[in-house]
């Protein structure tokens, strides 16, 4: 469907420019949704989630809240509050660091690994049968002009 008709747009857009940032911030919330709505039974934010990646790309090794909020996807999130709630649930672990005790480590624990992996293939399911209105070769171009967006 066409963004004009996704929202309901009366008037023409003024140019190209402002229709495709429209669409961008459209989509971005679309996905964001379908996200949030594979994400609900699992107890995790797409936030949440996002933090649970990184630690299991850690491969075992510590993450410091400054680590995760330099690779978070969503740079406003508040870093330090997900790995509270995450702790709290039992995905991971917080230790203070051996060597500099004001330095926090925080780990995936063998559970938040158990429930990522769930929580992935279902998300991967879903963003597979989304994109599939796209070929291959369109996706590829599709996120070269984002990241040339982007500069």
């Amino acid at each position: 469907m066409k963004i004009e008709e996704e929202i309901n747009q009366q008037r023409p857009f003024k140019d190209m420019y402002q229709k495709v940032g429209v669409n961008i911030l459209f989509t971005a919330s679309w996905l964001s949704k379908l996200q949030t709505d594979v994400l609900k039974p699992y107890g995790l934010s797409v936030q949440q989630f996002n933090i649970l990646r990184i630690l299991r790309g850690m491969r075992g090794k510590p993450a410091t809240v400054k680590l995760l909020t330099e690779r978070m996807i969503d740079k406003t999130s508040n870093a330090s509050r997900l790995v509270e709630k995450l702790q709290r649930k039992g995905l991971v672990l917080r230790k203070s660091c051996r060597q500099d005790r004001r330095r926090v480590d925080i780990y995936i624990e063998e559970e938040g690994l158990k429930v990522l992996a769930e929580a992935s293939a279902q998300l991967e399911a879903q963003m597979a049968d989304c994109m599939s209105h796209l070929e291959e070769e369109e996706a590829g171009q599709l996120s070269d002009l984002l990241d040339q967006l982007r500069g």
